[in-house]
């Protein structure tokens, strides 16, 4: 069965600094507008599809929602669309924010504050 392998914040944005990995932020529209990860690839899980995800060979594939919630009860059918390992960021974009890394909120979109 294929699963995720959980990443902390502080991983994720060492293999993304270092060209390594790829993020995919599966929230709908609406999440992604009001606050988002610079750089990450926004593939709403209500139209994913495996041939939508394209990624560069070499490039570790990291998940990630607002908790790591959805990205865990969907784990089999994230997993399953990439050849090997893939990766969930381990608390999602909550943990990012708590370990002080930077987001991007959009213009006249407060950042979502809640937990």
């Amino acid at each position: 069965m294929a699963v995720l392998t959980p990443l902390s914040a502080a991983e994720v944005a060492a293999r993304i600094k270092a060209g390594k990995a790829v993020l995919v932020d599966i929230r709908e529209a609406a999440e992604v507008a009001r606050e988002r990860i610079a750089g990450s690839v926004v593939k709403p899980l209500s139209a994913f599809g495996a041939a939508d995800l394209e990624v560069q060979p070499g490039r570790d594939v990291i998940y990630m929602c607002r908790s790591g919630a959805r990205t865990g009860m969907n784990c089999v059918r994230l997993a399953a669309c990439i050849p090997g390992e893939a990766f969930v960021l381990d608390g999602g974009l909550n943990a990012w924010k708590a370990e002080g890394l930077p987001t991007v909120a959009e213009s006249g979109n407060p950042p979502s504050r809640t937990a």
